[in-house]
């Protein structure tokens, strides 16, 4: 009998975890893709090889759609895709910090049903499968934090807060920042911060895990336009993404 998507997430998850830490801080080939897309590296493409294969096994029928893969549109045909990002924050992974991150998903019909967003370096396990909660480290997380705006705890990076940024003036945010999206959203589920977001263009492999992740503890999570993202789109790209408790998320999208 087939395991369920989120077990097969979860081990292919804490795989990928072992193969990143047999090349982390260690001499490393790395190079940038080009195009504004930044760098890879020999792990990115080893762990894409190991998932692509075991993900194909286990889901034949399954649609895939990675960072690392050169993109197939079959995919669009699939009711059921994996999203992989086999190292978010790949800069971070080569120079040696760890707040890097392998996100897994499995999305039906356009909607996330199950997640796994892993960081090996930190032993941090993220996960939800739709209508059962977020876990991390197997322990079930929901955030029950700040409900005001002024002073909220955002995660952003610093061209995010300029004023050419917002039709309104900035918010009175108090502004963090993590290299890796799915991170960023997995501590915003956790309640450590109120909220995240990025108003750039945004790949749905850095954050189709940590979509779901947000939605099952409790944080609202759309585009900057406020509509909910479709997963496995022909473009497999959003007009930016803002994840945050419901009062933050409003307030967000009021300056935008």
């Amino acid at each position: 009998m087939p395991v369920p998507d989120l077990t097969l997430l979860t081990d292919a998850a804490l795989a990928s975890g072992e193969i990143a830490m047999r090349f982390f801080r260690k001499e490393l080939n790395a190079w940038d893709k080009g195009g504004g897309q930044g760098p890879v590296s020999e792990a990115d493409l080893a762990i894409d090889k190991m998932l692509c294969a075991e993900f194909g096994a286990a889901r034949p029928d399954y649609g895939w759609l990675s960072e690392e893969t050169d993109d197939d549109p079959a995919r669009l045909d699939c009711e059921n895709v994996f999203i992989v990002d086999p190292i978010d924050g790949t800069r971070s992974f080569i120079n040696g910090h760890e707040n890097f991150a392998v996100s897994l998903a499995v999305a039906k019909a356009g909607e996330v049903t199950a997640a796994v967003v892993h960081l090996p370096a930190k032993g941090l396990t993220y996960a939800a499968a739709l209508g059962a909660g977020a876990t991390l480290n197997g322990e079930p997380i929901r955030h029950n934090g700040n409900t005001e705006i002024r002073g909220a705890r955002i995660l952003a990076s610093g061209s995010q807060t300029k004023s050419e940024m917002w039709v309104k003036r900035p918010p009175p945010i108090e502004r963090h920042f993590r290299s890796s999206l799915a991170y960023r959203m997995c501590l915003v589920a956790q309640g450590r911060f109120d909220g995240m977001l990025t108003l750039r263009p945004t790949w749905e492999w850095d954050v189709a895990g940590g979509d779901l992740i947000c939605r099952e503890a409790g944080v609202s999570v759309t585009m900057r336009n406020g509509q909910s993202p479709k997963y496995n789109s022909a473009t497999a790209c959003f007009d930016g993404l803002i994840a945050a408790t419901p009062v933050i998320h409003t307030g967000l999208l009021d300056h935008l």
